[in-house]
């Protein structure tokens, strides 16, 4: 059976996951994560991509992106994981395949799921006993929106603005929104979505995306269920 192409849909904010082939280390040092922001920064704006969130773990990487045309994604990708394994290939003297095939991806509901997402990704790296608060790892979006940095790599989503009417508030509301974490119910489904390649939101706003789009969205209630290898 031939897998269904990518969902994408212009407008609407995706969520990404790329994983190192057999999770092997995709990331050693500071260099190559400087090198990813880079080819994220500069191919994101040349493909009209905006970049909502990300974290950059050992093994694997999460986006939370809102492309503003059609394919704009997925030209974006392509390009930032060519470049960026020519580039890791020649410094450290290796050759052949880094990712483990594609990436992965859904499109979320916004008002149900981004925020969550976003808490989801700053996270990643609480979850993997790298560092005890998400405020305290260097390579993610997490300490842009909470006062900490100032990130050029990243365009807040509208609804991050209704978090508070003046910078302080805002970063107040949202550190306190992650510190009080996600339960495992949201962070397996963001999961399951983002791997199988189902939209995640409200049976009305999958009903309204699906008039948007050829491409099935929804898994049928006939269908078996999709095995997942979960990465945080």
């Amino acid at each position: 059976m031939a897998r269904l192409p990518r969902l994408s849909v212009p407008g609407y904010p995706h969520h990404v996951i790329l994983r190192g082939n057999n999770r092997q280390a995709i990331f050693t040092g500071r260099g190559d994560h400087e090198r990813m922001l880079a080819l994220l920064a500069e191919h994101s704006r040349t493909q009209g991509v905006d970049i909502h969130a990300y974290v950059l773990m050992t093994n694997h990487l999460h986006l939370l992106v809102t492309p503003q045309k059609d394919k704009a994604l997925s030209l974006m990708m392509q390009s930032v994981g060519r470049s960026y394994v020519l580039a890791f290939n020649k410094l450290h003297g290796r050759t052949g395949t880094l990712w483990e095939g594609r990436y992965r991806s859904t499109l979320i509901q916004s008002d149900r799921y981004l925020l969550t997402c976003m808490a989801y990704i700053d996270l990643n790296p609480v979850r993997a006993n790298m560092v005890a608060q998400p405020e305290d790892y260097a390579w993610s979006s997490h300490q842009h929106y909470v006062g900490r940095k100032t990130d050029p790599l990243i365009t807040p989503h509208p609804l991050y603005w209704t978090l508070g009417n003046t910078p302080f508030a805002r970063e107040a509301a949202y550190a306190e929104m992650v510190h009080a974490g996600i339960t495992m119910a949201q962070q397996d489904a963001l999961t399951r979505a983002t791997l199988s390649g189902w939209a995640l939101g409200e049976a009305g706003f999958v009903a309204d995306l699906q008039k948007k789009t050829e491409r099935r969205i929804a898994q049928s209630k006939a269908g078996r269920p999709v095995s997942v290898n979960k990465t945080p």
